[in-house]
């Protein structure tokens, strides 16, 4: 994180009072002055303004089960975001953990633990995410083979991982991929000549929506379950 973002964080000073202290030598990390206010710094560094240090708040995690019509983002000018459902002090400093489009509901992730959050949606991971999709026609059994297999979508090189398929019934099914690509679920049915008509997360990895959280609720998240991950 830049050292101005950190002290605009932790203290009541806007990012150009920050600048202004920084460049001014009055700002130093693990006993170094430090005069480039973008400078990074991480959780661990010592931070001192004028010889006082600062402490960091502790990170924050919290899961939504989203609505249908809210919007996977820090702010829009047309719809509530998910921040807007949380309506928490410090909200600029969270960001969401795996997005969901705006017609799809359940489960979202927000934090302000970026580590956290990348070990949940850097590809690399391979973090299963679980849906509950409702198909307009009934599933074939070649569709589900190719699913199953991993499936070419338009205007990309590599098909997508294989997908874990579970029947609920002939037009409803619990899916599981390891991917977060662009509208990758509509994309991976309409690929297969099928169209998604509901689409509803209901686990990241092995953290599953709490079944007590209305939509549009929201929860911190027990430390037990911060470590799911």
């Amino acid at each position: 994180m830049r050292l101005d973002r950190y002290l605009s964080q932790v203290t009541e000073l806007s990012r150009s009072e920050s600048r202004q202290l920084i460049r001014a030598g009055r700002v130093s990390v693990d006993g170094l002055a430090i005069a480039q206010p973008a400078h990074h710094v991480d959780r661990r560094a010592e931070i001192l303004l004028d010889d006082r240090r600062l402490e960091r708040p502790l990170p924050r995690y919290y899961m939504v089960n989203k609505p249908a019509g809210v919007v996977c983002a820090t702010q829009d000018p047309s719809h509530r975001t998910i921040l807007d459902l949380l309506d928490l002090e410090r909200s600029d400093t969270l960001h969401i953990a795996g997005r969901l489009d705006i017609d799809a509901t359940g489960l979202v992730l927000v934090t302000d633990d970026g580590q956290w959050s990348h070990r949940i949606t850097s590809p690399a991971r391979r973090c299963g995410k679980t849906y509950l999709v409702a198909l307009k026609h009934p599933l074939k059994e070649s569709q589900a083979a190719t699913l199953r297999q991993g499936v070419s979508l338009r205007n990309e090189s590599k098909p997508t991982r294989p997908a874990d398929l579970q029947m609920v019934d002939e037009t409803h099914l619990r899916l599981t991929i390891t991917e977060g690509r662009y509208h990758q679920v509509k994309r991976m049915f309409g690929a297969v000549g099928n169209r998604v008509i509901g689409l509803h997360r209901e686990s990241i990895g092995s953290l599953t929506l709490d079944q007590h959280l209305s939509p549009g609720d929201c929860r911190a998240l027990t430390q037990q379950e911060v470590d799911c991950f």
